[in-house]
Formats: C-alpha cells, structure tokens, sequence
C-alpha cells in the first residue's frame, strides 16, 4: 500500500514546481545587476549558469533543486541569453554534486534563507492545525505549511515532509473538534449516544438509521413518525448549540464522513 498523500501530483505541482509562463519567467528568472555580479564570480561559464538557475529556482519556489530534478528547458535558455554562455552547457553542472551544493550555501546567504529548524517545523504544524480546523482540505492544509516555512525565510523540506506535516495536523485538528464536541457531557449522554449505533430489535435496525430514515412525504402517518423521532431526540438531552463548538467546516466533514461509515446505515441480519 502506497503512503498517505494531502495533496495530488497535480497540485504538488502547482504549489512547488517550477513556473514557466511569461510573467514568472520575467517576474522570478530576470537577473539583477547584484545576481549578474553574484554569478560571474563563479569562473566558469557553465557554473555561472548553473548558479543562476538555483538562484531564481529558490527565490521563485523557497526550495533548492531536488536531486536529478531537471530545471525546465525555458528556465534554462531564459538566463543563458543574460548571461551569453551556451545553454546546453548546464548540462556539465548538472552533473557536479559538490558545486550544486556549495553553491547552494552561498545562494541561502546571500538571499537570506536557512535551513528549516524544528522550531520552524512546529510552527508550520501549528499552522496546518489551524487550517486544518475547518476541514480536511489537503491543498489549503499544504498552502499554510508551505507559507508559514517560508514566511520564515526557511528552505521548503522536501514534499513528503510537508505531507507529513499537513496530514499530522489534520489528525490533530479532528481529535480537537471531537473533544470539544463532546466536552462536558454526562457519561449518561455518552452512553445514549453510543447506543444509536446498536441494532434496536424493536424496530430492526440501529436507531441512528431509523432517525436518517425520516419519512418526508405527507401524511398522516409519517406525521406520527416524525413525532417518534422529534421526541426520541428531546429524551436524548443533547444540547442542540453544541454545534456551535466547532467550525462549520468540520461539523460538515463529520456529516460526510459519518453518512459514509457502514455501521452507521447496518440492519439486523
């Protein structure tokens, strides 16, 4: 079984890849006068372009170049015409281990940027809960990592990092919203509600099932239905502004999730 994932490639893609259109080319991948100096103190031509290349990739995206990732084509011919050297001669960097790393700790310097800390690691938790508290969105949960880590002036960890992150979050934030749900009521309460899931013999089936099941159409005898049901929920003694604990984002998640669980729709055999 393949790992837990928040986010889809598709996504992952747009939230950390590399963007190529016109307005971020220009907008991210045009060299300054202190980029041009900061890359022609690099001696050879094909380290110049290489060290351009990190350069904007990391101040567009807040990340270094992950291992045998190939910057897109027009990223590369883009710099290679400001800095006059054949574009095909990235290829030599690409290659050269030692000099992507060295360079790369010259670029976080000199574009005030650090390694991510584990206090920078609990802050982007902290924000994925946040996030997280009014649904499981994994694309908004990612997004607030994403940002927190670089509102920091921290490198992105890798994508299976931030995954980590946003779905522990996520996990946090559901144990929260249940807590809080069902903080303060009497064991009693707590009793009652666990027996809704259990098959009543009476009538057949669970008593959460029979209270979905509410008749809709008129008429005499579904009124009498609904008033079964109206005064079965009273006896509970739930208070109905308990919904108001949580986001109405989670309160909705739970719905979904609770009209989708199979003990939640069973019968007696």
């Amino acid at each position: 079984m393949g790992r837990r994932r928040l986010v889809s490639s598709t996504e992952a893609t747009n939230l950390l890849g590399v963007k190529t259109d016109e307005d971020s080319l220009i907008r991210h991948f045009t060299l300054d006068p202190a980029d041009h100096l900061e890359c022609e103190l690099r001696r050879r031509p094909q380290n110049k372009l290489g060290f351009a290349v990190q350069l904007c990739t990391m101040r567009q995206t807040g990340r270094l170049l992950w291992e045998n990732e190939q910057p897109p084509v027009a990223v590369v011919n883009y710099l290679a015409d400001q800095l006059g050297v054949d574009a095909r001669l990235y290829a030599f960097y690409a290659h050269r281990v030692q000099t992507r790393f060295d360079h790369s700790r010259s670029l976080m310097e000199y574009l005030g940027l650090r390694t991510a800390s584990r206090e920078d690691r609990r802050a982007a938790l902290v924000a994925a809960i946040g996030a997280a508290a009014n649904g499981d969105h994994g694309l908004l949960i990612a997004t607030a990592v994403i940002d927190e880590f670089r509102g920091r002036n921290a490198l992105l960890p890798s994508l299976h990092s931030i995954e980590k992150i946003g779905l522990g979050g996520r996990a946090i934030a559901r144990r929260r919203a249940e807590k809080e749900l069902i903080d303060g009521m009497l064991p009693g309460q707590l009793g009652s509600l666990d027996r809704l899931l259990e098959v009543d013999p009476t009538i057949g089936q669970t008593r959460f099932h029979w209270l979905r099941s509410a008749p809709e159409a008129p008429g005499a005898s579904n009124l009498v239905g609904l008033t079964e049901r109206i005064g079965f929920l009273r006896r509970l003694g739930i208070d109905p502004k308990m919904q108001a604990r949580i986001s109405s984002g989670r309160w909705d998640q739970m719905i979904r999730e609770g009209g989708a669980h199979p003990i939640l729709t069973g019968q007696a055999a």
